[in-house]
Parts: C-alpha cells; sequence; structure tokens
C-alpha cells in the first residue's frame, strides 16, 4: 500500500513538472479539452433529439464560434478606446483626487494629523496608486508571457477549436475507457468521485459564469446612465473580476467611487455619486440574495478563499494556463480531501477508544 502511494505521488509530481515545463505549449490544448467538457452536455442533449454526434459536435463548435466572433467584434472596439483613454487619464484623475482631499477635508485632517498629514496622506495615496499600477502591469505582463512564450493568439485561436471538436466527438469513447482501467472493487468510489467532481467544476464555471455576465451587463449599463466617465469599462472589468469571489464587486466599486469623487464632488453634484454608489450597493445585494444562490447555490463546495488562492497561485505559476486550470484542480482538491476527512471519521483511528491500563503489581 505505501508502495502504491509512493509511486502514484512521484507520478502526480512529475506530471506537475511536465506541465509547468510545456506550460506554453499545452494551452491551446487544455483550453480544447476545457472548452469540449463544457460543451458536451449540450452535445448529449442533442444526440438525444436525434443528431449524430458527429453533426452535434460540428454544430455545437460552429455556433461557438460565430458567438464567440460578434462578442469580440462589439466588445474589442468598444472597450479598446476606453482603456486608451482610461490609462491615459488616470495620472491627472489620481492628482484631482488628491487635490480634492487636500481641499475639501485639509482643515480637519490637519487638526488630527497635524500641518504635514495632507502631504503625507498626498504622498501616501500617489506611492499606492503607483503601487498598485506596477502591480497590476506585472501580473497582465505575467499572463501575456506565460501565454505568448511558443505561441500566439492566432494558433490559439485555431487550435482550440480543432482540439474541441476531436474531444467532443470522442468524450464519451474516452470516459468509458477511462472508467474500464478502473480496479472493479474501487469503481463505484471512483464514479461517486468524478461525479462531485463534475459537479463541483460545472456547477461553478457555468453558474458564475452567468453571474458574471449579469452583473457585468449591470454594472455597465447602470454606470452608462448614471453618466460616469469610463462606466462602460469599470462595469465590464466588476463583471470580469466577479469570477473571483468578491474581488470584482471591489474593484469595480473603489474605481467607479474614485472617477465619481473627481467628476462630481467638484461640483457638489451629490445625487450623481449618490447614484454610482447605488448602482454598487444593488448589484452587491441581487449578487448575493438574487443572483449567486439561484445560479450557483451552495453545491459547489469551493470556498471563496480557497478559489481566490488557487486561481492567484496557479495565475502567478502558469499564466492563463492556470487560470484554466485552477478551479478543477481545486474543486478536485476539495473533493478529495472531504472524501478522505469522512473515511478517517469513520475509521478505527477515529473511534479507537483509550486503552486501559491495569496496575499488575499489587501496591496499593
Amino acid at each position: 500500500m505505501r508502495t502504491r502511494a509512493v509511486i502514484g505521488l512521484g507520478a502526480l509530481v512529475a506530471f506537475g513538472i511536465l506541465v509547468y515545463l510545456l506550460r506554453e505549449v499545452i494551452l491551446p490544448f487544455v483550453a480544447g479539452i476545457t472548452l469540449a467538457y463544457l460543451l458536451d452536455p449540450l452535445a448529449d442533449r442533442l444526440e438525444r433529439l436525434g443528431l449524430g454526434r458527429l453533426t452535434a459536435s460540428l454544430l455545437i463548435l460552429a455556433l461557438f464560434v460565430v458567438a464567440l466572433i460578434v462578442c469580440l467584434l462589439i466588445l474589442v472596439p468598444l472597450t479598446a478606446n476606453q482603456v486608451v483613454a482610461l490609462i491615459n487619464a488616470l495620472p491627472g484623475m489620481v492628482s484631482r483626487l488628491q487635490g480634492i482631499i487636500a481641499d475639501r477635508a485639509g482643515t480637519l485632517l490637519n487638526r488630527i494629523g497635524g500641518e504635514n498629514v495632507i502631504g503625507e496622506l498626498q504622498s501616501s495615496v500617489g506611492t499606492l496608486a503607483t503601487q498598485g499600477g506596477a502591480w497590476l502591469l506585472a501580473f497582465l505582463k505575467s499572463l501575456w508571457s506565460g501565454s505568448q512564450a511558443l505561441i500566439s493568439i492566432a494558433s490559439l485561436l485555431v487550435v482550440t477549436p480543432v482540439v474541441a471538436f476531436y474531444i467532443l466527438v470522442d468524450w464519451d469513447r474516452m470516459i468509458a475507457a477511462i472508467d474500464s482501467w478502473v480496479p472493479p472493487r474501487h469503481r463505484a468510489t471512483v464514479r461517486d468521485l468524478a461525479r462531485q467532481i463534475d459537479t463541483a467544476i460545472t456547477g461553478f464555471i457555468r453558474g458564475q459564469t452567468l453571474v458574471c455576465l449579469i452583473l457585468g451587463s449591470f454594472y455597465a449599463v447602470g454606470l452608462w446612465l448614471v453618466g460616469l466617465n469610463f462606466g462602460v469599462l469599470i462595469g465590464l472589468i466588476a463583471g470580469f473580476l466577479t469570477f473571483i469571489p468578491y474581488v470584482g464587486t471591489l474593484t469595480g466599486f473603489m474605481l467607479s467611487v474614485g472617477v465619481a469623487l473627481v467628476q462630481y464632488w467638484p461640483n457638489s453634484d451629490w445625487l450623481h455619486l449618490g447614484l454610482t454608489v447605488g448602482v454598487f450597493l444593488v448589484g452587491q445585494f441581487m449578487e448575493g440574495n438574487v443572483i449567486s444562490p439561484k445560479l450557483v447555490g451552495d453545491s459547489t463546495g469551493l470556498h471563496p478563499v480557497w478559489l481566490m488562492f488557487a486561481l492567484l497561485a496557479f495565475g502567478a505559476l502558469f499564466g492563463f494556463l492556470g487560470l484554466l486550470l485552477a478551479v478543477p484542480i481545486a474543486a478536485s482538491i476539495g473533493v478529495l480531501v472531504r472524501f478522505g476527512l469522512t473515511r478517517y471519521l469513520q475509521s478505527r483511528l477515529y473511534h479507537a477508544e483509550q486503552p486501559v491500563l491495569i496496575d499488575v503489581s499489587g501496591k496499593p
């Protein structure tokens, strides 16, 4: 038993090292497998309606590619100009925000901390903005370099649909073959674990994707209606980052409030400032009480802290590839840990009673 555990652990470590060394090369293949995994239930449903597996796979991937192209044609021109404008305007916005703080709260800050507190606060805000921008650029650079070292975006867009098509056509046969390799005495347990892992992964990815789309659309439209500068871009960023629990709402709220202060506070426009805050309060209420419970629920078993750690850790190690692997690996580890804990709580090791020591010396 110990020998098999050592062999299994060694194989797992070797596989992890191989993935790390080939992380740039295998990205389109992992993306294709992920896409096929997510689209397999739709292919099964079309099969039940009478379509062949090959026809269903071709139809699904064709519709997916068309939808992706349409989204890119709409979103890329919409966001590209705002991204460039926001980057160019960011230093001036930070300076104006510092000036607003000094003008409106200068007397109070001087009473609290002395005459130099305003200068220290401005310096701190500037340093924080600089460090935050540097961290964001470094993070984006790591993702970019991780996905672009040996392949280009063009190859990713070409190879991924091809891999997804072949995997989607052969998905059921592949699963049946893997199932046949499992020893019969362990087959029921392995199938149960696989079902739990599948439920956790699909429940989170599909549900959280819908949450991101709904909240991103709500924030973008809401901030646009309020009239906030870069409102559409901030809303889309908040919706995209909602995939990481709490990060999307917090990031969007901070960005929108910062822009709103620069845009509305000098004119004492409290209405639009309050509406900007209200958009995120309503969005957070909808996410926590309506959208996430309905679309994601508690069946995924992924704790937000564990998910954030997995996304950041795997993203730092493997770049964009790590972001694709983070949720499946985190869900699998969570299911296996819960399985091991359940077995331990049911074992004799946990329920063993404290041995009774009997004194046979005859001494009082």
